[in-house]
């Protein structure tokens, strides 16, 4: 369905066959994500603690935890075309546990949005002083906004031409840094920093993008193949991850700093803020893009209203802006991170209960072969939600291992044994309304 603003790019609905993407089109975003100024963050934190080669297998190890989180939620989002948080109603958390998911989802990257907004406009302002900070954060918000606003095609469309910009920027600004060093001894330099150990830095590299990983669904339900998950997400993960990360890796040597904005606007001016923009502005519109996805199935399932996607993406990224030109969102930051804590168990119960459990599998396969969702849902898991929590406070408060990555295997064994012993139920029965106001049931087509 679409309204005089954008699409709604199938919210609450399976995206059909007919309206799926290549999986160039899909990679050049999943790049785009990844290619961004935190991963140049994430670069340059490991290289002021870390010696190039620690640097490197802490990617490589954080990478491939990222990867087979991404493909097995992306293959789920793939098969059945639906988003993140409209999946969770049929993989372990019923309607009520789904809403709560859409609302994390929705302040987490919305608050995210607005804060990457702000570093955006410092950029700008360093580059045209004649605007202040806050006009020029309200003005990036809204031009992401507006891109998003039209929807995956118009994403897609940017993503074509900012991910080459964004590669041909670094490429020029890192370039006239390193050229004037030899990369063997900037290889070889001792980190100017507190050292990080292997652990430390994989748990910031699978951390770093978890919420990311959660939320693959989103991006992989205009996908048309397991194969193109798969190739989408090794291309996309381990070019931005090894390409920009390591980059900042370098630059962390070569600058003795873990400062990238003084990093990057050091060594080449205004080309370097340009790559901060152009960085910044390729992961915000998914920011705000499964912002908006999120807050519309939670308003659903709250309110019993279905509303457009593009009129909630509007209104959010209007209020993202607003409070990104404010200043306030950067006082969020410890809450938006300590609310990313959330995201790994999601995973964790939506693979274990998807391919392993299977309660309600048969319900989504009985909707896809009417080509439409499932016309019912459980309201209510309580079992899940006790493993959620249980695995989140182990995600906060074991110090041992990969915090992120602990919470994502605990809450994945423990909803797979509890589910094992038949202990998997849900309370209530929620119908699902499809995007014209009527139930699944009444809008799917009578069975012969």
């Amino acid at each position: 369905m679409a309204s005089s603003l954008g699409t709604d790019d199938y919210a609450i609905s399976r995206v059909p066959a007919r309206a799926r993407y290549s999986w160039v089109s899909v990679a050049v975003q999943r790049f785009g994500q990844i290619s961004a100024l935190s991963q140049f963050l994430l670069g340059a934190t490991l290289g002021f603690g870390m010696s190039f080669w620690s640097a490197f297998w802490a990617i490589t190890l954080g990478a491939v935890i990222l990867e087979l989180v991404a493909i097995a939620l992306g293959v789920i989002g793939m098969r059945e075309g639906l988003t993140t948080s409209m999946l969770a109603r049929w993989c372990g958390f019923g309607q009520a546990g789904s809403a709560l998911i859409g609302l994390a989802i929705g302040i987490s990257l919305v608050g995210w949005f607005g804060i990457q907004s702000g570093v955006s406009a410092e950029g700008l302002h360093a580059l045209l002083p004649g605007l202040p900070v806050w006009a020029w954060s309200l003005l990036f918000g809204l031009a992401v906004t507006a891109i998003v606003v039209k929807g995956f095609h118009s994403m897609a469309w940017t993503a074509y031409l900012t991910v080459p910009a964004f590669v041909l920027l670094v490429a020029w600004s890192v370039g006239s840094e390193l050229s004037q060093r030899s990369l063997s001894e900037l290889a070889a330099a001792a980190p100017a920093g507190p050292s990080l150990s292997l652990l430390q830095g994989t748990t910031l590299v699978a951390g770093g993008f978890i919420v990311g990983a959660v939320i693959t669904p989103d991006m992989t339900r205009f996908n048309r193949s397991v194969g193109d998950v798969v190739k989408q997400t090794l291309l996309g993960i381990t070019l931005g991850e090894y390409v920009i990360g390591l980059i900042g890796v370098l630059l962390a040597h070569a600058i003795k700093s873990a400062d990238i904005i003084t990093i990057i606007t050091s060594t080449v001016g205004w080309v370097g803020v340009l790559v901060i923009v152009v960085g910044t502005l390729k992961i915000n519109d998914w920011n705000l893009y499964s912002s908006g996805l999120g807050l519309v199935n939670f308003v659903g399932t709250v309110f019993g209203r279905q509303v457009n996607r593009a009129v909630v993406t509007l209104l959010i990224g209007l209020v993202g802006s607003v409070l990104a030109a404010a200043g306030i969102l950067n006082n969020f930051t410890d809450f938006l991170t300590v609310l990313g804590v959330a995201f790994p168990p999601i995973a964790g119960i939506m693979i274990a209960e998807y391919f392993v459990v299977r309660t309600w599998r048969r319900d989504l396969d009985s909707g896809k072969a009417a080509d439409g969702v499932p016309p019912e849902a459980p309201r209510w898991v309580p079992v899940t939600l006790v493993i959620w929590l249980v695995a989140g406070l182990v995600g906060k408060f074991v110090t041992w291992g990969l915090p992120s990555i602990n919470s994502l295997v605990v809450a994945f064994v423990l909803y797979a044994v509890v589910g094992r012993l038949g202990l998997i139920r849900g309370y209530g029965i929620a119908r699902t309304e499809t995007a014209d106001g009527r139930t699944a049931a009444a809008s799917a087509p009578s069975a012969a």
